[in-house]
């Protein structure tokens, strides 16, 4: 037989505890109503004997009911069997010993329970008046906690118990009393919470199957069940049963607490346990099954009042979280990129959530809103949130317990709930809660239910001690909430939409560039076929009609101005071609030696430039990865842009520094130059076009786009920083690996 102690308590089988309370008594019949299990204690009842009724048909206990006729039972569990279920039309009044008593009938696998308990009750009031009059009230009110209050005090006045209490149970199983009424000699247990193991799981499960439960006096002696020897290894069942004996430990729970007698009413909100009408009289208390019933009416009215008004909250706050997401997707569809939709507006990523902050992860960049854990913390906790999304979804109340790191941020970051936007690529939704610093009242220490005697035996009586136990709770932020993960599921929804979508119009805008890009190398190519040779032969015949001795002056000019027109347009159809072969070439990636390379530019600057006062600096110099030709490209370009736009400086000066970031090779071409107006900075790097001031220095506007359009080809980027008369510096990042596509 199973021992219950308060290490097993969970695993206690409450459902067949082969016993009764002895108040009424019990038996259980076969489908061919054979008596094959019988309460020991129905000689208290009835002129006979368990031992006597085992193995009969029940027409052998139905001569001992007073005025009962035989076959009277059998007909009704028939009645009852002939509808869809077993639905028994309880109570049936029977009489025995000149006292009314009811039988009650349930069907658990395949046995009926038969259960008679007495008709007369510790309730002497109309209870069925009383429960119209009280579920009017408790309709009344609109606030959940007042509705629970007032619900607690229209149950003590139907059933005069001593306490009513509303128990809600907590997410992890512990329970709390959220209202009461009690007879006012009492001290008050409201706000007091109860450890889960005081109402086990499996008790829990019996409350959502047995929505009523009375037990009348906690002092009487249980009644064993009887069966036959055959039947000895087959416990009963007793799911069902009102009489179902209770378990010792809860019984010793009860004592300790000075209770003679409970009764209880559950109350379910969308099918599950949300708690329990719990009552307590320090005297016994017996009430019969139509007041029982009544009860429960209460109970279920109580459910759905409870389940309507927590409806009403949910819909309010999804409605609200609705509202701005729907702000967010407005955004989102105007092409918006994802970044600027969830943080640069009123309505931010923080908002679609209720959160202290926010954090998104797109495309290796962590973008934050509101009250978040700082850069290197947010690095390890989206390396950590990789580990442990094995679904798209992932929420705690409690991330200081499950990522140490946290625990210095508990005041920003106790609550976590992350939505995965894409797994290959790593990237998330991340809601941010902080840590709610609370004082639990416990009734009694929660930790410490072990009693031990003066010999040190351990009893296996629960706590005896419920004065108030106060618990400092923190690390722990309230719980995210069904709204809240289908508001983050919802988003990250709209989100991938928003990505895929603008993933289709990059691969179109794609397409049409490389069309483009074909053109333009088609269109440059016969540029070069069609204009070499005309433009070959315009500068031969102003080459021989500048030879003749007796020309004019003025036909001279003309002759020279023609050649240097024909030599300035072949200059820049060889530019035009350079950038057209950018587009097409393959890159042979390789490691260049970059102190060579600008050591060779240098020198051959240094001689064409003609000018002694010009000072040429190279700081520092590391390798870079890319194809040697277009970095030649590159740093011939802007190192010759450097040393023909700081000519007219009386001490021309250009500056090459180069250094390494985490991630890229980064390079600074410096000159004191002419410099170049704000609004010019980008328009510099289109083709054919260059800064308004440069007047009387040689140039195509083809050079700096060639240099970004080898920089995109490495993946890598080319900007500057200048101003008129202050010089210019220009930058080139490349990458330390280059994407291997492009290899």
């Amino acid at each position: 037989m199973f021992q219950a102690d308060l290490t097993n308590c969970d695993r206690e089988p409450i459902h067949i505890p082969g016993k009764i309370q002895p108040h009424g008594f019990l038996v259980a019949v076969n489908h061919d109503c054979k008596i094959l299990y019988c309460s020991e204690n129905v000689t208290s009842f009835l002129n006979t004997s368990a031992a006597y009724l085992l193995g009969k048909e029940i027409e052998a206990m139905e001569h001992l009911l007073d005025g009962t006729p035989s076959g009277f039972i059998r007909q009704a569990i028939g009645f009852a069997r002939r509808r869809k279920d077993f639905r028994p039309t309880n109570p049936y009044p029977i009489e025995i010993a000149d006292s009314e008593f009811n039988m009650i009938m349930s069907a658990m696998d395949d046995y009926f329970l038969l259960e008679f308990e007495p008709e007369a009750s510790d309730l002497q009031s109309n209870i069925q008046q009383a429960v119209g009059r009280s579920l009017s009230e408790i309709l009344v009110d609109k606030s959940l906690s007042l509705l629970l209050t007032n619900a607690a005090k229209q149950i003590r006045d139907i059933i005069h118990y001593d306490r009513v209490m509303v128990y809600q149970f907590h997410q992890d199983g512990h329970g709390e009393v959220v209202a009461e009424a009690r007879d006012e000699k009492l001290e008050s247990w409201l706000g007091l919470h109860y450890p889960a193991s005081d109402i086990p799981k499996q008790a829990r499960e019996l409350y959502k199957l047995n929505l009523i439960r009375l037990i009348a006096d906690v002092n009487q002696e249980p009644s064993s069940i009887l069966t036959l020897p055959e039947q000895a290894n087959e416990p009963l069942d007793m799911t069902c049963s009102a009489l179902r004996a209770v378990s010792p430990l809860h019984i010793q729970y009860l004592k300790n607490m000075g209770v003679a007698s409970s009764f209880s009413v559950s109350i379910l909100h969308q099918g599950e346990l949300w708690g329990l009408v719990a009552c307590h009289n320090y005297t016994p208390r017996f009430i019969n099954y139509q007041q029982r019933e009544s009860a429960r009416l209460v109970g279920q009215v109580l459910s759905s009042a409870l389940s309507f008004r927590q409806q009403e909250v949910d819909q309010q706050r999804s409605f609200e979280l609705r509202q701005a997401i729907e702000r967010i997707t407005r955004l989102l569809l105007r092409n918006i990129p994802v970044e600027e939709a969830l943080f640069n507006h009123d309505t931010t990523l923080q908002d679609a959530v209720p959160s202290a902050g926010a954090a998104l992860l797109y495309e290796n960049r962590i973008s934050t809103v509101g009250q978040v854990p700082d850069k290197k913390c947010l690095e390890q906790l989206i390396a950590w949130i990789g580990e442990q999304t094995y679904d798209d979804i992932f929420e705690t109340d409690r991330l200081p317990e499950l990522f140490p790191p946290a625990e210095k941020y508990r005041d920003v970051a106790s609550g976590l709930l992350v939505c995965r936007l894409s797994k290959e690529l790593k990237e998330y939704l991340i809601w941010f809660r902080p840590e709610v610093l609370a004082t639990v009242n416990w009734a009694g220490n929660p930790n410490k239910p072990v009693q031990y005697d003066a010999n040190n035996v351990m009893h296996i009586s629960p706590r005896t001690s419920f004065e108030v136990w106060k618990e400092q709770v923190n690390g722990t932020a309230p719980v995210w909430s069904m709204e809240d993960i289908k508001a983050a599921m919802q988003l990250r929804d709209e989100v991938n939409y928003a990505i895929s979508r603008k993933a289709t119009e990059l691969r179109v805008l794609n397409e049409k560039l490389r069309e483009a890009y074909a053109e333009l190398d088609s269109f440059s190519y016969t540029i070069s076929h069609d204009l070499k040779n005309p433009l070959t032969t315009i500068k031969s015949y102003s080459q021989l009609i500048a030879r003749q001795a007796d020309l004019e002056p003025k036909v001279r000019n003309m002759a020279d101005r023609i050649q240097q027109g024909a030599s300035k347009m072949q200059a820049m159809i060889e530019e035009v071609l350079q950038y057209s072969k950018v587009g097409q070439a393959k890159l042979q990636i390789k490691n260049i030696d970059m102190h060579k390379m600008l050591d060779d530019l240098r020198d051959g600057l240094m001689v064409s430039a003609q000018n002694p006062n010009l000072v040429f600096n190279i700081e520092s110099a590391p390798d870079i990865q890319g194809e040697e030709t277009m970095v030649f490209q590159v740093f011939s370009n802007l190192l010759s842009n450097a040393v023909k736009y700081s000519q007219k400086s009386e001490l021309p000066v250009v500056n090459v520094k180069g250094y390494q970031t985490d991630t890229d090779v980064v390079y600074e071409i410096n000159d004191n130059g002419i410099g170049i107006p704000e609004q010019e900075h980008e328009r510099i790097f289109e083709l054919f076009s260059r800064a308004n001031d440069v007047e009387g220095f040689e140039g195509t506007g083809v050079g700096l786009s060639i240099v970004r359009r080898i920089m995109e080809k490495h993946h890598g980027r080319i900007w500057l920083e200048s101003a008129p008369g202050s010089g210019s510096t220009f930058f080139v990042s490349f990458r330390h690996e280059v994407p291997a596509q492009l290899v």
